[in-house]
């Protein structure tokens, strides 16, 4: 096994050179998509200067050199996945069109009315919903199989449920954010007992296992080139050939056709019969540089440095005060899920993001698993082989900061409905906009503008549980939030909100302080986006949370015209 060098590794990742707010970079987030290596972009651009043309179609050199490019890609990634054969190799845009192709070309020609779909409760909604539509197009029906305490699915009810019903089997190998690997080989050996079919999704295994398909011996296998150092916009779906073969089109068009007259169109053999149109050929020429890369690093010296990181980050979190993982046990790659007493998670990611941490927050595209832990949501923090221990010290020691800062300020107390729209008689407790624009001139950094955002959230008074309903939420927001409004005898406006996090609620707070105790004429002439630009918020700010702060006004607005 070749040794591996960690400097010599993380250089080629140039993006780990910058700065976020104005600190440097510790990007944790490698479950939702990892950083791209110099070998890799400026492969992608190479593509478009030595070789673009289109593929397969034309008789000039550069289409011929396009084609190669194009085709020898798919050989590296047949290898690299031990396929018997190219024609087992279909080019897609991601895992999800990868799943989606398998349920509209397998599934609604296989499926009839009563057939079963097993699922877990583990999965991404890409592995989901895809199921969702094929069973209501072709009767099919879906059964969920539990896990285990550690996040595994349960082989003992799957072993019960499976049946000569059930036609198909869809599985992550790993999860995106339990992080434990599923018992594969004994899934596809019952699966097998009751010809089921099977899928397995190894979006999150490509980058930390060494995958062989032929030893797995599963049905399909779907991954994307964006979580193993590849470009955006390339998926793979392995098929075995016979099953492929039998499979009608997923889409139409160019490529995919052997001739076509108005009267009958005949198909293309496999893989061309799947990929319909001009391909992301730049980004699939990437992909092969993404594999040369890998192997020239040596995948098992990346998956064993991987595996260093992940136990002493799983020791270094286990002595954050209150960090409780999602399922028990460490995991089996470096992704942790985790909840902090008295933190909601967005603040948590939000805080640490103010000092250059990046990690994830929220369901995680795995909604009816939290619903099955029965917990709205959770940090995540996932690593790669750039990822450094003294990343990971760091980490941990603003995790603990957090719980010191908790501890040493509660929020204010819960405002009555009485209190709320007696309007002439409610302490004025919001700053003006003046007020908050001195507090926030003086906080030259993000850090310490977070912390006055945050600081904001702790102050802005609760509403009361019945104040919390479908008519006030604001939709929108990444968390939960609502807004009350009440008007005045003489047309003035008075708006109370909340949110289970604090930086929605101080967010809150720096809008109320632009509308509250004005009519609905000053307000509409406020303007709000440049109030937001003195403030340096949206700059600042996620897309996401950028757009909860407008939702909020959005609500306002909706409000005063009623």
């Amino acid at each position: 096994m070749k040794s591996f060098s960690f400097r010599q590794f993380r250089q080629q990742f140039p993006i780990l050179e910058n700065l976020v707010n104005a600190k440097p970079l510790i990007y944790f987030d490698n479950a939702a998509t990892t950083q791209k290596p110099i070998c890799v972009i400026n492969s992608h651009s190479q593509y478009y200067q030595t070789a673009n043309a289109n593929v397969h179609r034309s008789s000039h050199a550069l289409s011929a050199k396009a084609t190669s490019v194009f085709e020898q890609a798919r050989t590296k990634v047949k290898n690299f996945i031990n396929a018997e054969s190219e024609k087992e190799i279909i080019w897609t845009k991601g895992s999800t069109e990868s799943i989606n192709l398998i349920a509209q070309s397998w599934g609604r020609s296989t499926l009839k009315a009563g057939d079963e779909i097993l699922l877990s409760y583990s999965e991404h909604h890409a592995n989901i919903v895809p199921w969702q539509i094929v069973a209501q197009q072709t009767g099919a029906k879906i059964k969920v199989l539990p896990l285990t305490t550690t996040g595994q699915i349960d082989l003992s009810v799957l072993e019960q449920v499976i049946s000569e019903r059930t036609k198909i089997v869809c599985f992550a190998h790993i999860s995106n954010v339990l992080g434990r690997i599923n018992p594969v080989s004994e899934i596809i050996k019952i699966a097998k007992k009751y010809q089921v079919k099977t899928l397995v999704d190894g979006a999150q295994a490509i980058a930390h296992l060494t995958i062989d398909v032929d030893k797995i011996d599963c049905d399909f296998y779907v991954f994307s080139a964006h979580k193993m150092y590849g470009p955006t916009g390339v998926g793979v779906l392995y098929g075995k050939q016979e099953l492929l073969e039998s499979m009608p089109p997923y889409q139409a068009g160019g490529e995919m056709i052997k001739s076509v007259s108005f009267e009958q169109t005949t198909y293309n053999e496999i893989p061309h019969k799947f990929e319909a149109g001009t391909p992301n050929i730049a980004g699939i020429a990437a992909m092969g540089a993404t594999i040369n890369f890998i192997e020239k690093q040596g995948g098992e010296a990346i998956h064993e440095y991987e595996s260093h990181l992940k136990q002493y980050c799983y020791q270094q979190l286990l002595s954050v005060q209150g960090l409780k993982f999602i399922v028990d046990g460490e995991p089996d790659i470096p992704v942790f899920s985790f909840t902090i007493e008295g933190q909601h998670n967005h603040d948590v990611a939000s805080a640490l993001d103010s000092v250059g941490i990046a990690v994830r927050s929220g369901h995680h595209c795995a909604m009816p698993l939290m619903q099955y832990l029965n917990i709205s949501g959770c940090i995540r923090l996932s690593l790669s082989a750039y990822n450094s221990i003294e990343e990971i010290d760091f980490t941990v020691k603003q995790l603990k900061s957090l719980n010191l800062t908790a501890a040493n300020v509660t929020d204010i107390v819960t405002v009555s409905s009485k209190e709320i729209k007696d309007l002439d008689t409610l302490t004025d407790s919001f700053p003006s906009v003046n007020d908050i624009v001195a507090l926030f001139s003086k906080s030259k950094s993000w850090d310490s503008k977070h912390r006055e955002i945050m600081m904001l959230g702790k102050k802005l008074p609760r509403l009361p549980v019945q104040e919390k309903n479908g008519n006030t939420l604001i939709a929108g927001c990444e968390s939960h939030a609502w807004l009350v409004c009440s008007k005045n005898t003489n047309g003035v406006f008075r708006f109370s909100g909340d949110s289970e996090a604090k930086i929605i609620r101080g967010l809150i707070t720096i809008v109320l302080a632009a509308v509250n105790n004005k009519t609905a004429a000053q307000i509409a002439a406020f303007d709000m986006e440049n109030y937001f630009s003195e403030l340096g918020l949206l700059q600042h700010l996620s897309p996401s949370r950028g757009n909860g702060l407008r939702a909020i006004v959005n609500k306002i607005h909706n409000a005063i015209k009623l």
